[in-house]
């Protein structure tokens, strides 16, 4: 099978990982184990003189066990405290583990205001670059305890959307998101025994949208739907994206090495018109 060696050549990667990919699906507790082996792999592609920054999903799970609530949390309040909450506790596992290697780590909180508004996108990506150049892990989410200006710039809504804007802020060379999903499906393979897995698209047209809407994640806020108005943003910068299934953290280290695993969405072909939007395997298609 063909490998993706034009991966193995990224410098700088922005990981996304869901809350579905770093925690328990029976108690939605945080998988310490996996969490610790995705930091030894982030760690490992330093050494290898990548550049990575994390977008992790995870703050309101966690907040939600500290503060003893079992039901779903909906928008508003209790959703804002379970983040305030969370997101300390979750930024202290990864700094714990992250110190076992002496790597030093920075919490980033964004709002949509950062790259809506000209000069905090500027001053972001000053911070980051700083950061970067220090050899610092930036460890980023959305700020949902406190959105400035939520009704004029919005929220993100899924972190999905909000990596593709950090890939094309720091200018990133690859995003990789870590999902509870193998990748595109030109249908919901659940329901559709026929449904092919799409290992490459070279551009969106309605045919990609409409399945992205048909297959999608069961858990998790963000579905197949946000992973293309995701892929949408980082193509349109000339980013290249990976959708893979987290359910095997070490994934990240196959698609770095170039193994087609997961969809890829060339960051070259944004503007294309006309030619293959994309390619599928067959009915018998097996992942390397």
């Amino acid at each position: 099978m063909e490998r993706r060696e034009e991966i193995r050549n990224k410098k700088r990667v922005v990981i996304k990982v869901g809350t579905t990919t770093i925690t328990h699906s029976e108690t939605g507790n945080i998988d310490l184990e996996k969490l610790e082996k995705f930091v030894r792999i982030l760690i490992n592609l330093r050494d290898k003189g990548k550049e990575v920054v994390v977008v992790s999903s995870g703050s309101v799970a966690v907040g939600k066990k500290v503060l003893g609530i079992e039901e779903k949390v909906q928008e508003g309040a209790r959703k804002q405290a379970c983040a305030a909450v969370g997101q300390g506790r979750l930024m202290m596992m990864y700094e714990k583990l992250f110190a076992e290697y002496s790597q030093l780590t920075a919490q980033i909180l964004l709002t949509k205001e950062t790259v809506v508004n000209e000069d905090c996108r500027e001053n972001a990506r000053i911070a980051f670059d700083e950061l970067l150049r220090r050899d610092v892990v930036p460890i980023v989410n959305e700020n949902d305890a406190i959105s400035v200006d939520e009704e004029l710039y919005g929220v993100f809504g899924d972190n999905d959307t909000m990596a593709a804007n950090v890939a094309t802020l720091v200018d990133a060379d690859l995003l990789i998101l870590m999902s509870d999903i193998d990748g595109l499906y030109t249908d919901d393979p659940r329901k559709n025994p026929h449904a092919k897995f799409v290992h490459t698209v070279h551009y969106i047209n309605e045919e990609l949208e409409n399945m992205g809407k048909g297959a999608g994640s069961v858990h998790g806020t963000g579905g197949m739907a946000t992973k293309i108005e995701a892929a949408k943003v980082a193509m349109k910068a000339g980013v290249d994206m990976v959708i893979a299934n987290g359910a095997n953290i070490y994934t990240i280290n196959d698609i770095m090495a170039g193994r087609q695993i997961g969809t890829l969405f060339k960051g070259d072909g944004h503007n294309k018109i006309g030619g293959k939007a994309y390619e599928v395997y067959g009915a018998d298609w097996i992942q390397e």
